[in-house]
């Protein structure tokens, strides 16, 4: 991706107006194992991948909590993302402290905004290789914000980054409709079968992914592995049952067809049509 003198600084300018590094930034993102979330009136569901390095390394942490009313999702650099998190929560019990009231979400997305912002405008620095879905709850209701590594950010009814976040965003986009009423149950399912959209044929087990919630008299806190389990049984057995149903139905078409053929003989063999795949 080597760009000849366009992208050895994050403030020169390729001819086309383009900042190549912090194209670089983005594309990160879109390398990160991916991260979910989704928000209905009352409340904010974050999901992500657990992604181990090798078999023999555990997986590190996507999901962080800033307050009781704020968590975030990253995808993209785990050290860049763990930094931003440590400065969101620094703020945010810096106004609860100073105002005795909590940091409104969307005034701490446009703090965290303007801090990667900087990093596109001086030489000596480079942009945070890292995507943030902030999910949160205050006064107005719930909010879910992506920030960029560009600084831009964007609120979102339900959104998806990282790798193979495409399938997922499909898969919201064909039910975003009815995230604002859906209860916390329902919210939990969406996410965990965005999750399973973005493994591409890989089982899906509650150790590969993780998720948290927080809503209306409800704290941020991380779901346990039981729970999470449970909402996948109900939907990973209902194929299983269906498939076995329809075996039962063919088993005895396939005798009918087998005692017709016996009686037949030999050359009735060249007479049955062949079977579509």
């Amino acid at each position: 991706m080597f760009r000849n003198q366009y992208d050895t600084d994050v403030t020169t300018w390729s001819p086309t107006g383009r900042l190549f590094q912090v194209e670089y930034a983005m594309e990160a993102v879109k390398q990160g194992s991916a991260a979910i979330g989704l928000r209905s009136r009352s409340h904010v569901v974050l999901a992500c991948v657990n992604k181990a390095q090798s078999e023999l390394s555990s997986h590190q942490r996507k999901i962080f909590k800033v307050d009781d009313h704020i968590g975030v999702a990253i995808a993209g650099l785990t050290a860049d993302g763990r930094v931003l998190s440590r400065y969101m929560r620094s703020e945010s019990i810096n106004h609860s402290f100073t105002y005795e009231s909590p940091l409104s979400v969307g005034r701490l997305v446009v703090r965290l905004a303007d801090k990667a912002q900087v990093c596109t405008q001086r030489s000596w620095k480079r942009p945070y290789g890292v995507g943030l879905l902030v999910g949160g709850l205050d006064e107005s209701g719930a909010h879910l914000y992506y920030n960029c590594p560009s600084g831009n950010y964007f609120e979102y009814q339900a959104f998806a980054i990282g790798s193979r976040s495409q399938a997922a965003k499909t898969y919201l986009e064909r039910r975003y409709e009815s995230f604002q009423e859906s209860s916390r149950e329902d919210l939990i399912k969406d996410a965990i079968m965005a999750i399973r959209e973005t493994l591409q044929g890989e089982t899906l087990k509650s150790s590969l992914c993780t998720v948290s919630v927080l809503g209306v008299e409800e704290p941020f806190h991380f779901l346990d592995q039981e729970s999470i389990q449970k909402v996948i049984d109900t939907f990973e057995k209902v194929p299983e049952e269906e498939e076995d149903a329809g075996e039962g139905e063919a088993e005895p078409e396939a005798a009918l067809v087998a005692a017709g053929t016996g009686e037949q003989g030999g050359s009735g063999d060249q007479d049955v049509a062949p079977m579509e795949m």
